[in-house]
């Protein structure tokens, strides 16, 4: 005799994920060649979009050499004139020294020191009409009376080195006094009459460096030299 309860419908469970994948599948028509290839399809989108929405590399550093637009300082104009001064002042040493000749000193030096390179001045030397504090420019003649001695001028040179007798009066003296005062030559010399002449009298010494061709080097040479 059967068993009435094994003809009974069993409850069945709950669909598996697999169960339901198949149903999800077969609802949408996909077949598994359709999904391979949308997953494909996704891979490649998904790669664009990234391309595409990555930042951009960044760009190599490129340096350009610096270029200063600052205008020199006065540091800088006082190198560049110290590489444009010369080294050395060659100068001729003549008249009442022990050893005269041609001197080569170093720049910057005064008429005292090219006598020394000289031997020094002789006994009869009158060192009184000798600036010996003026600088010395190259090419110049330094030349040493002897006592009660009229030098005569600077042989070969632009410039005389001796001091006259008395200081010279700017607003008196005329080309040729003031030619005589070292470093001081026609051009020079001129210039200051020329000056004199457009501006007035001078009404001290230090108005020298008005004068173009004078400046303050040159100022101090004159200072003892000259009077207004």
């Amino acid at each position: 005799m059967s068993d009435p309860l094994s003809e009974l419908p069993r409850p069945v469970g709950p669909p598996s994920w697999r169960d339901r994948l198949a149903e999800w599948a077969e609802s949408l028509d996909l077949t598994p060649t359709r999904l391979v290839g949308g997953a494909a399809a996704l891979v490649v989108v998904g790669l664009l979009g990234w391309k595409l929405l990555a930042p951009p590399p960044t760009p190599p550093e490129m340096r350009l050499p610096f270029v200063s637009t600052t205008a020199p300082g006065p540091e800088s104009s006082s190198a560049t004139t110290a590489q444009a001064s010369p080294a050395e002042v060659v100068v001729h040493v003549a008249g009442a020294v022990l050893t005269p000749g041609v001197q080569h000193l170093a720049a910057g030096t005064r008429v005292v020191d090219a006598l020394e390179a000289a031997g020094g001045a002789s006994p009869d030397a009158d060192l009184s009409r000798v600036n010996l504090a003026a600088l010395l420019e190259d090419g110049q003649q330094v030349y040493v009376p002897v006592r009660g001695e009229s030098p005569p001028p600077a042989a070969g040179s632009a410039v005389g080195d001796m001091a006259p007798a008395g200081p010279v009066d700017l607003n008196t003296a005329d080309v040729a006094a003031l030619d005589a005062l070292p470093g001081i030559g026609p051009a020079l010399a001129q210039a200051i009459v020329d000056h004199r002449d457009r501006n007035g009298r001078f009404r001290s010494v230090d108005q020298l460096v008005e004068v173009r061709g004078i400046g303050e080097a040159k100022l101090e040479q004159l200072r003892p030299l000259v009077t207004v």
